[in-house]
């Protein structure tokens, strides 16, 4: 059977099918005819295989308690996938699912850390991180990233440790790659600030969804950087971002260390999560054995995306400035030369270009002065976007 959706440039009417990205704008504060690419999620339609995996599940009408075992195809699925594309072997002892990344890290936070223990982040960065550290009733400290001239970011080793030691940190969530910022961490980044973690008794909980999103360098699994960052990494992944199956509710969590799987699993427990969704796992395991020929197609689509949206910013969006991300679908637009607060520049980006997108402030006060757009769109769709925004810049 041949891969039947590699059509990227149609454009696929999302709005009253209960989107987020496209049914909320009013109810959130946006004018009705904004043109939304804030979300993290893609505007074309998955693999055929995907399709049609759920097509014969609907066929099958009967949606009762759903589970996966070793030697059900399922985990053969997921560690084929991570054998193919990563050169990783996972081992099914390591394997937890949940239903998103996020519900994860609340787990997480819950699992490694008591009450007004501090955690540590490195803003900006995913929103989610903030917010969930503070829901859980911990203190959220930040070792924030440093921009170069070239606007390339990088750590802060000797700021990281220093501050990990005055707060007395018990967990870092680590985002590789980094959202929003886009870099992809080398090897050595990922080793230095490892080991800092392994010497103060941090668990790391790395956020890898991202990683089947790489244009430059190599994404390495932060837990196979060094054998013993096993002993306290918990690994999160998900064909959430990779296959656009957000809405289906599927991650794949690995915890190698036993009693950090033990604490995790527990927190999970306790929420009363049991069972995945059948639909979630069916999409997952379709996408996983067959999805490689979309894959491919999608992600050289959106790299030239990405390819377009840098040049369009160069040559028609004087004063805002794009470096192309290593990693992500997620560009990273700068537009602290002009000297807007960020209630000022939001103005212009929601009320002048009626554009949602999301700003860069509710990403840390590190943030500020930018702005992230998602290119895992048509063509058409960014062009107007990006027309939209010169508009409402030379005004």
């Amino acid at each position: 059977m041949a891969e039947r959706n590699l059509d990227f440039d149609r454009v696929v009417d999302r709005r009253n099918t209960r989107c987020l990205k496209f049914d909320f704008a009013v109810k959130r504060g946006y004018p009705e005819d904004v043109l939304p690419l804030w979300v993290a999620d893609m505007d074309f339609r998955t693999s055929s295989y995907v399709e049609d995996a759920l097509a014969e599940l609907t066929r099958h009408n009967i949606y009762g308690y759903t589970n996966t075992q070793c030697g059900d195809g399922f985990f053969e699925a997921v560690s084929g996938w991570m054998k193919r594309h990563h050169r990783w072997n996972v081992d099914p002892s390591w394997h937890v699912k949940t239903p998103g990344v996020c519900f994860a890290i609340a787990a997480a936070i819950r699992a490694f850390t008591r009450p007004d223990d501090a955690v540590i982040i490195q803003q900006p960065v995913y929103y989610p991180f903030e917010r969930l550290i503070r829901l859980n009733g911990r203190k959220v400290i930040t070792s924030d990233l440093v921009q170069e001239a070239d606007g390339r970011y990088r750590m802060d080793p000797d700021d990281f440790e220093q501050k990990i030691i005055q707060n007395n940190v018990k967990l870092f969530i680590l985002c590789s790659p980094h959202n929003p910022v886009g870099r992809v961490w080398t090897a050595e980044e990922l080793r230095k600030i490892g080991r800092i973690c392994g010497k103060h008794h941090a668990t790391v909980f790395s956020d890898e969804i991202h990683f089947d999103f790489t244009w430059e360098g190599e994404h390495h699994v932060f837990q196979e950087v060094e054998e013993e960052f096993r002993d306290f990494t918990v690994t999160a992944t998900s064909p959430s971002k990779t296959f656009n199956l957000a809405g289906l509710q599927q991650s794949n969590i690995f915890i190698p260390n036993p009693q950090l799987r033990c604490l995790f699993r527990r927190e999970v427990d306790r929420t009363g999560y049991d069972e995945p969704t059948s639909f979630g796992i069916a999409a997952a395991q379709a996408a996983y054995e067959n999805g490689d020929e979309w894959y491919t197609a999608m992600k050289a689509y959106v790299a030239d995306n990405l390819d377009f949206a840098c040049r369009f910013t160069r040559e028609h969006l004087p004063g805002v400035t794009l470096r192309k991300p290593e990693g992500t679908y997620l560009a990273w637009l700068d537009f602290r030369s002009f000297g807007l607060r960020p209630a000022e520049l939001e103005e212009i980006i929601v009320q002048r270009a009626k554009l949602w997108l999301d700003s860069g402030s509710i990403f840390g006060k590190a943030g500020e002065g930018f702005q992230r757009i998602n290119a895992a769109c048509p063509r058409s769709t960014l062009l107007e976007a990006l027309e939209r925004l010169e508009h409402a810049i030379n005004l």
